[in-house]
């Protein structure tokens, strides 16, 4: 299960002793929030200026004044405390003063300030928006006291311009937000720089508390992003969502596997074991142990250990392995290495590329721990037990301490692979700390604070914030190697999303810019068709020529010309998008029949997928297509996603990154080897595309599926990934919507020095701990 580690792109930060500040063009936030809600439903008469009735006016005032009384009180109710104060403006309001006056109202203009990035948008706006105008408000604050650069007395300042005529536009507010139209009065008297780090403490927040020193600092690598609550379990066996950092997902740092996958060069590296890869084939994985490897209790690592995780522990591994062989090998210099041959179940899944994903994927628990407890409680007891105290581990840390607020690893001086995989050389940090933070904002403040060292949190508008000395993989945009793909699954058995047309229509009208630059603020790649990521690893699966035949635009030129086309496609399906008097869709129709909206499911409270969502649906829409938000509860998500009760669903498939790509990602998707109906649990393939038992099922699929994984010659995976990816592209049973990188990654280098990056990539971008990147540990050091 994919755990909340969610980077709150847009949300702003109240820290303990501040008052969050309202970024300039931030609506979804705590109090603006409501108002957004209220300028999207507010049945203000204006139509047009010169047409408005003096009366409604008022009325529409008063309403106004009362509304942002109420949102006033909620604002003066906050802490302001010592770094700021909100500038009294005209004895009206702290803070907020709003302009309500029918004479302070704006035109647009053939001058109106658009973006070169939106120049296509911004014409087609203006001339849809001649009879619009807007209702200006004002945000102003002050410093009152010295922080960074931003010295006392420096005010910013920023006017808002809001659609006040629903009439004209209803979707106005979330252009305005997404695309920054505003007046900017900025900073007083400070120069570019300065009033980027001023506008990033504001929008962040200042962090007056650092995190409390429990262990000295320049022996200690701060670390955050994989555990964002409460520490639960430390226990190996138990359920992955259950386990804490740093037990579950694919850490190192106190249980190991076999292997790692390094995610930059594709190479698989040696830890617990070393792959033999001239005896490895589609009939088997050969791994040899390391002799030297040892658990914290002097005992050795042995193949008793790995045969219990994968055939006694409590991992299913049936369906990939049918028996695991062991040889004894003995060297020259008299030492016995265990070779252990992982056999492919043949009759099962017959995929040797899904055998290696376990080897580096599963963490290796001592058997001689486990199985007495097993043998007198049963696994399920056992897997309910902690596992927090002096537990018995191979990998180079071991918990040391964990509350609420932080989770402490002390370094194993005497680990064993600091001599048979480091030259004799040991970890750099003696301790490791994982701040648990409160709320997604605190990673830049407490990584610009040097309160933490790296994080694969995500960081709003990385571009402005280098001046405090962050640092990505790259230096400039896009900052991260992209390797996974958040994608819409569609639901295609229901109409009218099981017509190829329709959700090629669907793909079409989305604007993947946008989703890139207002969500992602462009720290990744442009989106291409297909389900294959044209960089890095995957690049040479990725056929231009295909895209260019087989996929859908994904750029358009012109703003209307991405309209146009979805509305011919619609109608060449017989599908009508019907339009209110002002220009908004009303809904869609077939054959004189209402189709009823079609919901895009997500789980509430993940910003950055509610941000793509609603960027999605406002595209949609736009070009007349009838979609909407579906937010719900994890607890909804999930029973929702596995039985299919969804039309569209918010879902990153193959999630982390590993020698099956992209094989793994084609397999979730489009996989008919375990097609479910509706009501019956999927994990793959959770849209029911190409049911085996249609009169339109597509038998290619599958063999490509099944063929890619036992292929040996390099041109023939070329070929077969070319036939799937246009077949996915033609029948579009998915929509790619943005790349991602496994994990965002940012460090500074203030305490620790020697982070990988592009020019000095001797690790994959990976916080350390996490697969091949827990080789970061042994190159960093402090000043």
């Amino acid at each position: 299960m994919q755990k909340a580690s969610r980077h709150d792109g847009w949300r702003g930060i109240f820290s303990k002793n501040t008052i969050l500040l309202i970024k300039a063009y931030n609506f979804q936030f705590l109090v603006m929030k409501n108002l957004v809600t209220i300028l999207l439903f507010l049945e203000f008469a204006f139509a047009q200026a010169a047409n408005t009735d003096i009366q409604k006016q008022f009325e529409a005032s008063k309403y106004m004044y009362s509304t942002f009384a109420k949102l006033e009180k909620q604002l003066l109710s906050l802490p302001t405390k010592e770094s700021f104060s909100t500038k009294k403006l005209d004895n009206l309001s702290y803070g907020l003063h709003f302009k309500v006056d029918v004479g302070d109202v704006f035109f647009p203009t053939k001058d109106f300030w658009c973006s070169d990035t939106l120049a296509a948008w911004c014409k087609d706006y203006i001339e849809r928006m001649k009879n619009a105008f807007f209702i200006p408000y004002t945000l102003s604050v002050e410093f009152k006291k010295n922080i960074g650069k931003c010295p006392i007395g420096t005010i910013y300042e920023k006017v808002f311009l809001v659609n006040a005529d629903k009439a004209t536009s209803i979707d106005t507010p979330q252009r305005l937000k997404n695309d920054r139209i505003f007046r900017d009065e900025s900073f007083s008297s400070l120069n570019e720089i300065e009033t980027y780090e001023c506008w990033a403490i504001i929008e962040m927040g200042h962090q007056n508390q650092p995190i409390i020193q429990k262990t000295p600092r320049k022996e200690t690598l701060y670390l955050n992003g994989p555990q964002n609550d409460v520490p639960g379990s430390f226990n190996p066996l138990t359920e992955s969502w259950m386990a804490s950092w740093p037990v579950g997902g694919r850490f190192n740092l106190m249980y190991e596997p076999l292997i790692t996958y390094n995610t930059l060069n594709g190479q698989i590296e040696p830890l617990l074991g070393t792959l033999v890869e001239e005896l490895s084939n589609n009939d088997s994985i050969v791994v040899d142990l390391n002799p030297a490897a040892k658990w914290s209790d002097g005992k050795p690592v042995t193949s008793v250990d790995v045969t219990f995780i994968f055939l006694r522990g409590s991992i299913n591994s049936t369906e990939q392995i049918s028996a695991i062989h062991i040889d004894s090998l003995k060297g020259a210099d008299g030492i016995i290495t265990e070779r252990l041959s992982f056999m492919v179940a043949k009759n099962r899944r017959n995929n040797p590329l899904t055998v290696r994903d376990m080897l580096q994927s599963t963490r290796i628990a001592p058997s001689h721990v486990f199985e007495p407890l097993i043998a007198k409680k049963g696994i399920d007891e056992i897997k309910k037990i902690k596992m927090d105290v002096n537990p018995i581990v191979s990998g180079p840390y071991n918990l040391m301490s964990y509350d609420s607020s932080r989770i402490t690893l002390k370094r194993r001086d005497d680990y064993w692979g600091n001599k048979a995989l480091h030259h004799g050389k040991r970890p750099a940090p003696k301790y490791i700390v994982h701040p648990i933070l409160k709320s997604a904002g605190d990673v830049f403040s407490t990584i610009r604070d040097n309160a933490v060292d790296v994080t694969m949190g995500f960081i709003d508008h990385f571009s402005r914030m280098q001046s405090f000395g962050i640092r990505s993989w790259f230096d400039s945009l896009p900052y991260h190697y992209p390797t996974t793909i958040p994608i819409l699954i569609i639901n295609v058995t229901k109409p009218p999303l099981d017509n190829t047309v329709f959700r090629r229509a669907m793909a079409t009208a989305i604007e993947y810019e946008r989703i890139n630059q207002f969500a992602l603020k462009t720290q990744t790649s442009d989106l291409e068709p297909g389900l294959i990521i044209p960089h890095g690893l995957e690049k040479k699966y990725a056929q231009k020529s295909h895209m260019g035949l087989y996929g859908i635009k994904t750029s358009f030129d012109d703003y209307k010309k991405r309209k146009d086309k979805v509305q011919e496609m619609l109608l060449s399906i017989g599908i009508q998008s019907i339009w209110n008097y002002d220009g908004t869709l009303s809904h869609m129709e077939w054959r004189g029949e209402r189709i009823p909206t079609i919901k895009i499911t997500s789980v509430k409270g993940w910003t950055e997928w509610e941000t793509i969502v609603s960027l999605a649906v406002n595209s949609m829409r736009w070009a007349g297509i009838d979609v909407q938000e579906n937010f719900v509860d994890g607890g909804q998500y999930w029973p929702d996603m596995g039985l299919g009760n969804f039309d569209l669903i918010m879902h990153k498939p193959a999630a982390d990154a590993s020698s099956s790509l992209p094989w793994r990602r084609f397999n979730e998707v489009m996989s008919s080897q375990d097609w479910q109906p509706l009501g019956a649990w999927a994990s793959v393939n959770i849209g029911r595309y190409n049911n085996p038992a249609s009169t339109n099922y597509r038998p290619e699929v599958d063999s490509l599926l099944k063929i890619i994984p036992l292929l040996k010659n390099e041109q023939d995976r070329i070929d077969a990934y070319g036939k799937l990816n246009m077949i996915f592209m033609v029948d579009q049973p998915a929509i790619p919507l943005v790349y991602l990188p496994e994990q965002f990654y940012y460090f500074n280098d203030k305490i620790w020095k020697n982070w990988p990056t592009q020019k000095n990539p001797y690790a994959p971008p990976q916080i350390p701990g996490l697969g091949s990147g827990t080789n970061i540990l042994w190159h960093i050091y402090s000043k």
